[in-house]
């Protein structure tokens, strides 16, 4: 079996070949490879999931015609070519019938993370995602921040970072703009951190 350099820049073939190989093996470790580098994702808790059924039922109730995908691979960063699995990809329905592990970012209209109580969470969640979806061109990111409790909506990507970020405490109300246009009333999430 082949050694993973953690710190080493790997290519996506490199990293789509790891992938399977540990799928085979070790099928409870979830891998994603954002600005060259392999990192290794904790699994959810059930307060992780209940966060994620609250966001698919007010999306799905407010858009019809849309749908959250969890944990749907995206190829990220036209530069790295990276690979993340968001915990969510808002997109139409539909929208990666026929793709394979990996889809085309290009039908995402938001990402959404649910912060883990890891050591990685800062670094992934707050800073290397947002900027690996807003190279991605991805319209909207949505971090539900379970260790501050607080959620961000980030917006208007530039190619490089995201414009703007609107961050409200756990109980405030908070509208994620178009081309998603919902509006979120966060108290029900402080039922879900530790």
């Amino acid at each position: 079996m082949t050694v993973i350099d953690y710190e080493s820049p790997i290519l996506p073939d490199e990293f789509d070949e790891a992938t399977r190989v540990l799928a085979r093996t070790t099928p409870s470790i979830r891998l994603e490879l954002i600005d060259g580098r392999i990192r290794n994702r904790v699994l959810p808790d059930g307060d992780h999931g209940r966060i994620m059924q609250w966001l698919t039922r007010v999306c799905v109730r407010s858009c019809p015609e849309l749908w959250l995908y969890p944990r749907q691979g995206l190829q990220v960063q036209a530069y790295r070519k990276g690979r993340a699995r968001p915990d969510g990809s808002v997109a139409p329905s539909g929208a990666f019938v026929g793709q394979g592990e990996w889809a085309d970012p290009a039908p995402v209209l938001m990402a959404v993370e649910v912060t883990s109580y890891d050591s990685d969470t800062d670094s992934r969640d707050r800073v290397e995602k947002p900027r690996a979806y807003a190279e991605t061109e991805i319209p909207l990111y949505l971090l539900v921040d379970r260790e501050r409790c607080e959620v961000t909506v980030y917006s208007e990507p530039d190619g490089g970072r995201y414009e703007n970020a609107h961050t409200v405490p756990f109980g405030k109300e908070i509208t994620l703009p178009d081309p998603v246009g919902v509006t979120l009333e966060t108290e029900q999430l402080k039922n879900w951190v530790r």
